[in-house]
């Protein structure tokens, strides 16, 4: 019983359903399979001619799923690997900047909670959020902000 060999059209629809992909990653990740030169961009050419292959899609279902999670640096960084134009990538930061406060503030409560009652709870707290990629000013009013509250 021997294996069919997968297209290469057909290794990207394969990825393409599990989630968005854009075209960078596609080529990225289904270079290795490529046998002829010049194949990978024929196929890839066609997937994004019927639509399958989406940059706006990509940067959407990033934003949706990783939004609530992350600050706009880890956003941007996230969305710059993924080979998206960068003009879109930060007019969808800009768009996303006004929550980029309550976003914090939702994430920190998730994490902690509490207020840090020590210097030290107050730099791990800080340290959390900037990893998440939030802004230095953020970060500053979201802990501040808890330990006032204390």
């Amino acid at each position: 019983m021997g294996f069919e060999k997968i297209s290469l059209k057909g290794r990207a629809l394969k990825l393409l359903a599990a989630r968005e992909h854009s075209r960078a990653e596609l080529e990225r990740k289904l270079k290795p399979h490529e046998e002829e030169p010049g194949s990978l961009q024929t196929a890839l050419d066609a997937l994004q001619a019927k639509g399958f292959i989406n940059e706006d899609r990509v940067l959407e279902s990033v934003i949706h799923r990783r939004a609530s999670k992350l600050g706009g640096a880890r956003l941007k960084q996230e969305l710059q690997a993924k080979g998206l134009d960068a003009a879109a990538v930060s007019q969808a930061l800009a768009d996303l900047a006004p929550s980029e406060l309550a976003r914090a503030r939702e994430v920190w409560q998730k994490k902690y909670g509490n207020p840090p009652q020590t210097p030290e709870e107050r730099a791990k707290h800080a340290r959390f959020l900037i990893a998440r990629g939030f802004s230095g000013e953020v970060v500053r009013r979201v802990v501040n902000a808890a330990h006032d509250e204390a």
